[in-house]
């Protein structure tokens, strides 16, 4: 698992197979591109020096959290441009899998490149599923 910050965004901080699945479209492409290769997860630390954590979102007052992933460095700043810390995590399939598993209870959704241009959701159990593929 490598982090960076959005001031160091090399090739290490996106996946251009996650990219290129989500422009087709293809759950089984994406579901290969999280198998083989990694996926930019975004981090929220809060300034006293603590383990950064990963960033999850609400919507509005809803129980459940969508976590949101990310082809690249860049289409997570797309998404915060106000922002000027976009501070992230390259995941591998490992990585991904047990956050899932560790917090499935809580969330309701998985989101990808939110900010476009090619957004695609799955839900979690349906995430883990094609991690678990072997």
């Amino acid at each position: 698992m490598d982090s960076s910050s959005s001031s160091a965004q090399s090739v290490e901080f996106s996946s251009p197979l996650l990219a290129q699945a989500l422009e087709t479209g293809d759950p089984v492409a994406v579901a290969l591109a999280l198998r083989n290769d990694r996926v930019i997860v975004p981090m929220l630390t809060d300034g006293d020096g603590s383990e950064p954590q990963v960033r999850v979102f609400r919507r509005g007052e809803a129980d459940k959290y969508m976590l949101l992933l990310f082809s690249s460095v860049d289409t997570y700043v797309a998404m915060l441009p106000e922002e000027n810390d976009h501070q992230v995590v390259a995941y591998y399939s490992d990585d991904l899998r047990g956050f899932l598993e560790t917090n499935r209870g809580v969330l309701e959704s998985v989101w990808f490149d939110v900010a476009g241009p090619h957004t695609m959701q799955a839900s979690p159990d349906d995430i883990l599923d094609a991690l678990k593929l072997s």
